[in-house]
């Protein structure tokens, strides 16, 4: 049956990535604020953001696209955050915990928010894992956001501008905009792996079990 049914997802006809572009475009003017809208909530669950994004280019092009894409980002890391601190952190823990939020726990826990930055720079754990163990931890809502800002932006501009590249009508510029970013992306990284770590609890204090 799966095999069947592979067969048929191959070979049914499949509309053109303009096709789909103007389909969505056609919805009205309203679109861009509906699409805005279930990016930020949906994104709070553990639901990939890489569609979102990656539809934002598609749908709105680059610029668009990349101020949808991270805004809604933004708002859905900071939601997701005060969620967990508002339902508690200790009953969210009992749910999340598992080896990789172990992982991303001890290193927000040696580093702050350079690791909230570094970990959204590198997607080492899903968007929404980042932002359930800054929930947990003490980390300060204004460095989280910075980081989160920090840390999503280059990754971000560059699949949006991937979704964009897709309509075959993206500028040279967007593309040089792009490894740019990513660029910047890479420097980021190396930066903070220079750094040294501080030890745990000098001012983030992670709840622990």
């Amino acid at each position: 049956m799966a095999v069947a049914l592979v067969v048929v997802a191959l070979l049914t006809p499949h509309p053109s990535v303009l096709q789909v572009r103007d389909w969505a475009q056609s919805i009205g003017p309203t679109l861009p604020l509906v699409f805005f809208v279930v990016h930020a909530l949906v994104t709070i669950l553990p639901v990939p953001r890489t569609v979102f994004t990656l539809s934002s280019g598609l749908l709105f092009g680059a610029w668009l696209g990349i101020t949808i894409a991270v805004l809604a980002s933004m708002v859905s890391a900071v939601v997701a955050l005060l969620v967990v601190r508002v339902v508690g952190r200790d009953v969210v823990w009992r749910h999340i915990s598992s080896p990789t939020v172990r992982r991303v726990d001890e290193r927000i826990a040696r580093r702050g928010w350079l690791a909230v930055g570094s970990l959204r720079l590198i997607a080492f754990a899903p968007f929404s894992v980042v932002n359930y163990c800054c929930g947990v931890s003490s980390i300060r809502l204004a460095p989280y956001v910075f980081a989160t800002a920090v840390g999503i932006l280059p990754g971000t501009v560059g699949v949006v501008v991937l979704g964009d590249a897709l309509t075959g009508q993206t500028k040279p510029a967007f593309l040089i905009l792009s490894g740019v970013c990513i660029v910047a992306g890479v420097v980021g990284l190396i930066i903070d792996s220079r750094r040294p770590a501080r030890e745990p609890g000098t001012e983030l204090a992670t709840r622990q079990p």
